[in-house]
């Protein structure tokens, strides 16, 4: 007689947890993909999300705002993720390397690459993407994806007068960068300093 030992399970979720936090599945990927760029770590980030989420349901509060939940914890696994790969060695995968061109060739048909270019236009989600890192993702989490600030600062673990500052800035850069004005955005706020207010 085989004797099979049996794992603890996790806490089972409450009733209707899963399909709440499903319902932000989309917005969870947009994210994903502005903080990765690549569409299976996207694929992949989101995956972790949901895992850790549904296995920490039981210390979801009822009555919050549970978009803003799941982003904090999608944050939190992006920068783990990303700590823990700057302290391994970079490995270089020349099969990757040339494989390069079509993997660009494939997120070009990206399908939220193409609603943004659709609705927005394709000027709009270059400036968008030419913000410094911050910005941008003050500025998505408030314009697109219309968290309050206060949420914002819970996802990025960041003040909210930070949060109010950067979005501002963002849509400062955004501004001058649509309107020809804008110095060349290079990861920096540079092209906000030294101007005056017109």
């Amino acid at each position: 007689m085989a004797f099979r030992a049996s794992r603890p399970e996790p806490p089972a979720a409450p009733n209707g947890f899963e399909a709440e936090a499903l319902a932000h599945l989309d917005a969870l990927f947009g994210v994903a993909m502005r903080l990765t760029r690549d569409r299976p770590a996207a694929e992949d980030l989101v995956q972790d999300t949901f895992l850790k989420a549904v296995r920490a349901a039981h210390r979801f509060e009822r009555g919050t705002n549970l978009k803003s939940w799941l982003f904090t914890i999608l944050y939190n696994t992006f920068r783990n993720a990303r700590r823990d790969a700057m302290r391994n060695p970079v490995e270089v995968d020349s099969e990757a390397v040339d494989l390069a061109a079509d993997v660009a060739a494939a997120a070009a048909s990206d399908p939220e690459r193409l609603l943004l270019s659709a609705a927005r236009g394709e000027e709009l989600r270059r400036a968008l993407d030419e913000l410094p890192e911050a910005y941008r993702q003050a500025v998505w989490l408030r314009d697109v994806e219309d968290l309050a600030y206060a949420d914002i600062a819970r996802v990025l673990e960041v003040p909210v007068g930070t949060v109010m500052s950067r979005i501002a800035r963002g849509r400062r850069l955004l501004f001058l960068r649509l309107t020809k004005e804008a110095p060349a955005v290079r990861g920096t706020a540079g092209g906000l300093r030294g101007r005056t207010a017109e």
